[in-house]
């Protein structure tokens, strides 16, 4: 299974909110999209974000803290509301059947899709 690094509050948005897509500037490569990847909070929160991190949206960082599926992408066109951004050449990643952990698995993330070290691997399974 791969991983996408998410910085937080996003990731919380996904996990326990209603934020089903992911803008990124590159597209994902097309064998992961319809798979399942891991959902790994960032060391760091991203400053401009306007939402706050609440009780229900957990600050965790430095750990994968869910699963979901990478069900589409597509370049941003006006489309996606609120989620999605629209600057021009991102990518709006599409997320499904969101699944939270009941205890967040501690690992470095990475840029990119990326694979999570085995023990953790061993764990997602």
């Amino acid at each position: 299974m791969r991983a996408l690094t998410i910085r937080q509050p996003w990731i919380g948005a996904i996990l326990h909110g209603p934020k089903r897509i992911e803008n990124r500037s590159w597209a994902p490569p097309v064998r992961h999209v319809g798979t399942r990847i891991a959902l790994h909070a960032a060391g760091t929160v991203d400053h401009r974000a306007t939402l706050p991190i609440t009780p229900a949206w957990p600050d965790q960082r430095g750990a994968i803290l869910g699963t979901a599926t990478l069900a589409a992408a597509h370049r941003a066109a006006g489309c996606c509301a609120p989620w999605g951004h629209q600057e021009p050449g991102l990518w709006h990643w599409e997320l499904g059947d969101i699944h939270v952990l009941e205890e967040p698995l501690p690992c470095r993330g990475a840029l990119c899709l990326w694979t999570p070290p085995p023990a953790v691997q061993a764990a997602l399974a």
